[in-house]
């Protein structure tokens, strides 16, 4: 990552319009830029900025399967009776949102690689509790894998 990049990641970061933001990621055509955005966004703030994130078509398959574990996908794996039973509409639809796309693997490209870091035991219980669990969502994703750099 070259500084200028650095320098326009830090600035959506610490860009306190959400409109403003929103507007810029739009037109991000970059996913190493999405991917590092989404790994050092704040997910106390709402799921706008990551549907945005979603929707973009430079967002990779890693940066999908990233903002579905950082966003606690992991409980709709577990059950999905506790995510239908939540209060929280915002990220119940984020959450079947970036589920299903994943499932589809509608993405443009598969160049950045996450690892959810499942351990054996907890992908074990997964598949036991629904053997047809698609790998996609709990393996790491084929590509490159990449350094976060903290911001």
């Amino acid at each position: 990552m070259v500084n200028s990049e650095i320098t326009y990641l830090v600035g959506l970061l610490y860009n306190t319009d959400k409109n403003i933001l929103i507007s810029q990621l739009k037109k991000v055509d970059n996913p190493l830029i999405l991917h590092y955005f989404a790994a050092s966004y704040n997910w106390n703030s709402g799921f706008d900025v990551p549907t945005v994130i979603l929707d973009n078509e430079a967002c990779d398959l890693g940066t999908g399967l990233l903002m579905f574990h950082y966003a606690d996908g992991y409980r709709l794996l577990e059950s999905s009776d506790e995510i239908s039973s939540s209060s929280l509409e915002e990220w119940k639809v984020f959450l079947r949102k970036i589920f299903n796309k994943l499932l589809s693997l509608n993405f443009k490209s598969q160049d950045i690689s996450f690892d959810p870091e499942l351990t054996k035991i907890q992908k074990y219980k997964l598949k036991k509790n629904n053997p047809d669990l698609p790998d996609v969502l709990i393996s790491k994703t084929p590509g490159k894998e990449i350094d976060i750099p903290k911001i």
